[in-house]
């Protein structure tokens, strides 16, 4: 295992039993926890992205917040809905971001997952072209923000502008170098794995997976880890692809943990329909002492063919808490499965 970070739902509720009452909670103990993390030697703080839901919906100032006050860790998502992105203006915002935390953005972006609301997309100003689906609409904004991210110059400038232009075409500013290298695609099929490495994308495999063989998430996930890496092969890329896979993962320590996530030491894999047409496969939650722990991620066949392990963290339990959570697994889990 090579890094690990944390994955936020980013929930707030008003509820009592709840530490994020208001999204400005939420938000402001998310730099916070990102702190916290970089101080423990967490390798990424990333977060999840969901519109019309008390979840965070616009990622960037957060990012950008988070960058201004960290300097080391990776800040990411997993993952920004692209049916609902501008990607000029997603580009710009993703620029500026990744500029002010000195090149540390790890931007995770697909298709999405069902919403709060019926084609949300729509109030965005957004609908597929005919014949196509909101699922290729989102392929196809993520072609247009990575064909923009690369920084070539397309637009043709004004020959009477407002302030001197540099010769040639214009590109959107501000371009951070090397950003295209850092972009994800949270894929929940193995089709669309091979095509985010044919396109040169770094793949995100989150708890959930379109079932597509009937074996358990993580041997169903390896799978589809394999093929992504053999066609990132066979498109030639110079560079080394990343893999991440997130996992619910809580080391029992203490009596409050146990209070909390000791009734998840029986969890198994569920399978759902998402959708009307889509079964899927809901990956178990991990929670035991740290030596029977160890024990488990060990036999889980994606986290030891990934790179990256991401931790969802249950934020609504505060910084402090979940402070403790990821230090408890980089102290008592990481040096058993061979990180750092």
């Amino acid at each position: 295992m090579k890094k690990i970070g944390f994955l936020s739902f980013g929930h707030w509720s008003p509820s009592p039993h709840s530490e994020t009452r208001s999204a400005a909670d939420f938000l402001h103990q998310s730099i916070d926890l990102a702190v916290a993390a970089e101080e423990l030697g967490v390798d990424g703080a990333y977060f999840r992205v969901h519109h019309f839901a008390q979840q965070a919906g616009s990622p960037f100032p957060l990012l950008s917040a988070i960058g201004a006050r960290t300097s080391k860790i990776e800040i990411g998502t997993g993952v920004i809905d692209m049916r609902y992105e501008n990607p000029l203006y997603m580009a710009e915002d993703a620029g500026a971001a990744d500029l002010i935390s000195g090149g540390r953005l790890q931007l995770g972006v697909s298709r999405g997952s069902p919403e709060q609301v019926i084609d949300g997309w729509r109030y965005f100003g957004y609908a597929p072209a005919d014949g196509e689906s909101d699922a290729d609409m989102a392929r196809r904004h993520t072609e247009a923000f990575l064909s923009v991210i690369e920084g070539g110059g397309f637009a043709q400038p004004n020959p009477r502008p407002m302030f001197p232009n540099p010769p040639g075409l214009l590109r959107v500013e501000p371009h951070s170098e090397g950003l295209r290298d850092r972009i994800w695609w949270g894929s929940g099929s193995n089709a669309t794995a091979e095509w985010a490495a044919q396109l040169g994308l770094n793949l995100q495999s989150s708890t959930l997976k379109n079932d597509e063989t009937g074996e358990p998430l993580h041997v169903q996930q390896r799978k589809q880890i394999e093929a992504y890496r053999a066609a990132w092969k066979e498109a030639g890329h110079e560079r080394e692809p990343r893999v991440s896979v997130s996992r619910s993962i809580f080391a029992l320590t203490s009596d409050k943990d146990r209070l909390y996530f000791g009734r998840d030491r029986n969890s198994r894999d569920q399978v759902g329909m998402i959708d009307d047409t889509t079964k899927a496969i809901f990956g178990r939650s991990y929670a035991a002492e740290p030596d029977r722990l160890v024990k488990l991620l060990r036999e889980d066949e994606a986290i030891q063919a990934a790179d990256t392990l991401l931790l969802t963290v249950p934020n609504q339990l505060g910084v402090d808490y979940n402070a403790h959570v990821l230090e408890s697994i980089l102290t008592h889990v990481a040096p058993g499965l061979g990180w750092r």
